[in-house]
């Protein structure tokens, strides 16, 4: 009994798993698992990766000719009138009539508003009146004055007779020069009061605002019932103006040329300008003048375009684009082949190229460039007009490399 016990324990004791085997054997086998797992991902993740083709930008070459291969500098900036007003009354007053609305045409000298009259119309009829004395009195004085004058004549005939003393004809005499002197203050009060109602009349005027010139308004600024000042009135409700008046006949834009290529503009200059409201229409305009300043803030200097004809389509501060021109090419210099964008050149070195797109595959050209033409570049040999280029794509593109052209 001992002795089939005693085997029976030895027996199961041969059955246990050594802890120093079974540590290296099962930990190994794990870790080969874990790093087979981990070469089959990242073999997959090559293989998708040499599956998948880099996307490209492109752009089509195109053949020179129109305003764009002429193009030397590209700019923006917006539609300004010349002659803009904000019109203002001369006085301060309420709002008594407005007879402006926005977009209405207007003539020089047409009324606008009127303002409250009763105060000026007071001070004038006061003023009338004042000056309507003063021209009564005048004739009064003008009759003393002459009947003095034939009492001093008769005198000096009776003194000369010895039928008057002198002290008589004294008295005649200055009895015709103080009435001599008064009228003529009251003829001085006579210009002085008509002074006055003038002034009082320029009062009454100024409460009617009136049109500087003919042009449209674009802005109507206050309503009846309103104050309005010609000067602000410090942080209050008052109104300093009662609508903006713009000469339409006097549109021009105004751009902002960086003063490194300002060399490139000048007077008379031909512009081509897109007005953002209206892409597909061209304007043809010209340079009326450049600003002799700079603008140290921000570089650049201000530049003025005429355009060559107006159209009621062009409307005050309209943002526009605008390209000006080179005009006729110098004789002797050669015509481009065709213009690319500017960021479809790239630089191998001290050569300049081009990745051109054929059947999905990348070509390198060697380009010879002419000049810069706005955003484009004049190609003189070297790619043809119609040929699909590489306006845009990851770092390191090489000749031959399979891409697909981005969509959109």
């Amino acid at each position: 009994m001992g002795d089939s016990t005693s085997s029976k324990m030895a027996d199961l004791s041969s059955l246990r798993i050594d802890p120093a085997a079974r540590t290296s054997s099962g930990g190994g086998k794990r870790w080969m698992v874990i790093a087979a797992a981990g070469v089959i991902l990242l073999l997959i993740v090559v293989f998708a990766m040499a599956g998948r083709k880099m996307e490209v930008s492109v752009a089509q070459a195109r053949a020179p000719g129109g305003a764009e291969s002429l193009t030397v500098l590209n700019a923006s900036g917006y539609v300004t009138p010349r002659r803009r007003a904000t019109v203002a009354a001369k006085i301060t007053g309420r709002v008594k009539e407005m007879l402006v609305e926005e977009g209405l045409q207007v003539e020089e000298g047409q009324v606008l508003a009127r303002l409250d009259d009763s105060d000026a119309q007071a001070a004038f009829a006061a003023a009338k009146a004042e000056r309507a004395v003063s021209v009564a009195a005048v004739p009064g004085l003008e009759a003393n004055l002459k009947d003095a004058e034939q009492t001093l004549a008769r005198a000096l005939e009776l003194q000369k007779d010895g039928y008057m003393d002198q002290q008589s004809l004294d008295s005649a005499q200055a009895s015709r020069d103080s009435l001599k002197s008064q009228l003529e203050v009251s003829r001085r009060q006579v210009i002085a009061s008509s002074a006055r109602m003038a002034m009082a009349q320029r009062e009454l005027d100024n409460c009617t605002v009136r049109a500087p010139f003919a042009g449209m308004a674009v802005s109507k600024d206050a309503q009846p019932g309103e104050m309005v000042s010609p000067v602000s009135a410090g942080g209050g409700f008052t109104r300093t103006g009662i609508s903006t008046v713009v000469d339409m006949a006097s549109l021009e834009i105004e751009v902002d040329v960086n003063e490194s290529y300002i060399a490139k503009v000048s007077p008379g200059q031909k512009v081509e300008a897109i007005l953002d409201a209206y892409p597909d229409w061209k304007i043809p305009a010209s340079v009326r003048t450049v600003i002799p300043t700079a603008d140290r803030q921000k570089a650049t200097v201000k530049v003025r375009i005429s355009f060559d004809k107006l159209d009621p389509r062009i409307l005050p501060d309209m943002g526009v684009k605008v390209a000006f021109l080179q005009g006729e090419r110098p004789a002797g210099t050669a015509a481009p082949k065709c213009m690319v964008p500017r960021e479809a050149v790239r630089e191998d070195g001290a050569r300049k190229v081009v990745f051109g797109l054929q059947e999905g595959r990348l070509r390198k050209l060697d380009v010879t460039l002419g000049e810069a033409r706005g955003t484009e570049m004049e190609v003189m040999d070297g790619v043809t007009p119609g040929e699909t280029v590489v306006t845009g794509g990851p770092k390191g593109l090489k000749d031959g490399q399979k891409v697909v052209a981005k969509k959109g």
